[in-house]
């Protein structure tokens, strides 16, 4: 608690800054008044929706990851969760927070039985590009064949916001979580880079570069080349608030 109070006096001392946006990406630099130095956490925020994956710094081990819609409004701050690892008896509820800005970091702090929980996340890029979306997977391509699916509440979303990207398999009805993985990207002239930085799966993919060619054709991404594991691949992703209905 004492580590809490002198933060916020920190806090208060340098002063408040205007409102920002939320979208692009964000690295958790204090949690509770402390440093947060072996564990990175990396949160993407992009058309209304969010998500974060975390990993041990020490040896690229996944730690969690968490996402889904959320809301700002004048410090308020909520959000819903599609999916929590380290606890999916929380998916489908809705957490409040306060959010302040300070020297263009973000606050994000609540009270819970008596405790003051504080977050100071920083920036890392707010940059935009081609393919800088929330997109849920809609189709795909077997040799000339394309089929199409609706996406429920099993579905595949993949976030690219500020330089970063992270895509979750999920159950937001079951609770089940299926994987994820993420990283920093690039896409620029048809060519698509990844660098996964955490994957849930296997640790042991941290630093692979993926080459992939994109091409955005009535507003979907058309995606292709090979997988992590060499096969190759043909997907179709459409932005999320058009290609998910909901319940």
């Amino acid at each position: 608690m004492k580590a809490t109070l002198l933060l916020f006096a920190a806090l208060f001392f340098f002063g408040w800054t205007e409102a920002q946006s939320l979208e692009g990406s964000w690295k958790l630099t204090h949690q509770d008044g402390n440093e947060v130095k072996d564990i990175e956490y990396i949160k993407i925020y992009q058309d209304d929706y969010f998500a974060f994956g975390a990993k041990r710094i020490s040896d690229n081990h996944f730690v969690s990851a968490g996402g889904g819609p959320f809301s700002y409004n004048e410090g308020k701050y909520t959000e819903t969760l599609d999916f929590f690892t380290l606890d999916p008896f929380q998916v489908g509820t809705t957490n409040k927070y306060t959010l302040d800005w300070v020297n263009e970091k973000m606050v994000i702090s609540s009270e819970i039985n008596g405790k003051m929980l504080v977050e100071i996340w920083e920036k890392v890029s707010d940059s935009k590009d081609d393919l800088t979306r929330n997109w849920v997977i809609t189709g795909r391509k077997r040799g000339e064949e394309i089929s199409r699916s609706t996406p429920g509440a099993r579905r595949t979303v993949k976030i690219l916001s500020g330089g970063r990207f992270q895509w979750i398999a999920f159950n937001s009805e079951t609770k089940e979580f299926s994987g994820t993985g993420g990283g920093t990207y690039t896409a620029k002239d048809g060519k698509y880079i990844e660098n996964i930085t955490f994957f849930s799966r296997d640790d042991s993919r941290v630093g692979a570069n993926l080459d992939f060619n994109y091409e955005v054709k009535d507003g979907e991404w058309h995606h292709s080349g090979l997988s992590s594991k060499g096969d190759p691949i043909y997907e179709i992703w459409t932005p999320y608030a058009i290609g998910y209905k909901g319940k």
